[in-house]
């Protein structure tokens, strides 16, 4: 599969739009969304990651090629997001790749029912 510019697959598309990313936030252009979200910290990048995740719900539910077109325009738009909030917090996707290869093999309710019990006055 080739993409954008010649690249080709996921996973080097993911890395190549989070080395894009981390420029950004290096070199930020003064003209760039990225920039601006940067800018707006925490708040405004959560704020659009969770406008975005109610986007890819509502494309969900559509029928047909417009909707499934629809739903991965959405969610390519939620990647991009979450890759904006890991980088903003500078986690790394190795980080985020080696926590999903922790739970290959693991059922998906054993390794929830694993997590510590999170405290309600936390919240």
């Amino acid at each position: 599969m080739q993409g954008h510019d010649g690249v080709d697959g996921s996973t080097h598309i993911f890395q190549s739009l989070m080395a894009v990313i981390l420029d950004r936030k290096a070199n930020p252009p003064e003209r760039s969304y990225t920039t601006t979200l940067f800018r707006g910290g925490i708040d405004k990048i959560g704020a659009k990651l969770t406008e975005e995740c109610g986007e890819v719900i509502e494309a969900a539910r559509e029928t047909g090629d417009a909707g499934r077109a629809h739903l991965v325009h959405e969610a390519a738009d939620v990647l991009y997001h979450l890759f904006v909030l890991l980088g903003h917090c500078d986690i790394p996707l190795s980080a985020v790749e080696a926590e999903l290869g922790k739970r290959f093999g693991i059922s998906g309710l054993d390794e929830k029912a694993s997590r510590p019990i999170k405290d309600p006055a936390k919240s």
